[in-house]
């Protein structure tokens, strides 16, 4: 581009012409104005000590709403909650992977203690947090081939074993049906599935019963926490 001035103009330096004063101080006077009338307007458009994921709740709330799936007394809990995203999770369980089935189970296996159950799945299949915590261990690690590890605090941890690929990391915190990675048939492992332990003070338990026990039927695939009825 030709940045150069037409031809017949000053080709110097000129300071450009100071307008007026009193048209100067009209001009300000409009655009302060202006400006005023956007800032008011929006602020009261807005729900106190909004947040920018407060917003974002409350627009799809607003949009469920719009299209019947919530009524207005439903929209105006979520406003409420809009700023509390920053409050401790409950302590929710949910089923770990979806659409398996189960091939083996705590126990005695080949002379040796199976510490976990085995949940069979297409390969690439994701599996998520059973629960909220801190990934302590995303790695190679030995028979478990590609492993997640997360520590749920008061000495529980959930194991899972034999992934294709990780989707996690090391100190990540990660709350109840957060995505860590894809099932795989990797280390000690014959066919892809979820390889799934709980331990507790370091010590593997029966993960069936402890689950059932935290809400979620590891057999028939029901979860408390949406109205299923655990046996």
């Amino acid at each position: 581009m030709d940045d150069r001035p037409p031809s017949g103009q000053y080709r110097g330096r000129r300071r450009a012409p100071t307008p007026p004063r009193s048209r100067y101080a009209a001009v300000m006077s409009t655009a302060l104005v202006g400006a005023g009338i956007v800032v008011f307007a929006a602020g009261a458009a807005l729900p106190e000590h909004a947040s920018p994921l407060g917003l974002a709740a409350v627009a799809a709330t607003d949009d469920l709403a719009d299209r019947g799936g919530v009524d207005r007394a439903s929209r105006g809990d979520a406003r409420n909650a809009a700023g509390e995203f920053n409050q401790p999770a409950p302590d929710v369980w949910l089923l770990p992977l979806r659409g398996y089935r189960i091939t083996s189970t705590f126990g005695m296996r080949w002379g040796t203690l199976h510490a976990g159950v085995d949940l069979a799945a297409s390969e690439g299949t994701p599996f998520y947090a059973a629960a909220a915590g801190v990934v302590s261990l995303c790695r190679w690690n030995a028979g478990y081939g590609y492993n997640v590890q997360i520590d749920h605090g008061g000495g529980i941890t959930t194991v899972y074993g034999h992934s294709s690929k990780l989707l996690c990391r090391e100190g990540q915190r990660v709350q109840a049906g957060d995505l860590l990675a894809l099932v795989g048939n990797t280390g000690n492992s014959y066919g892809a599935h979820l390889h799934f332990e709980v331990r507790q003070g370091g010590k593997a338990i029966e993960p069936i019963a402890f689950m059932k026990k935290h809400g979620v039927d590891l057999t028939t695939g029901a979860q408390a926490i949406y109205g299923d009825k655990i046996n």
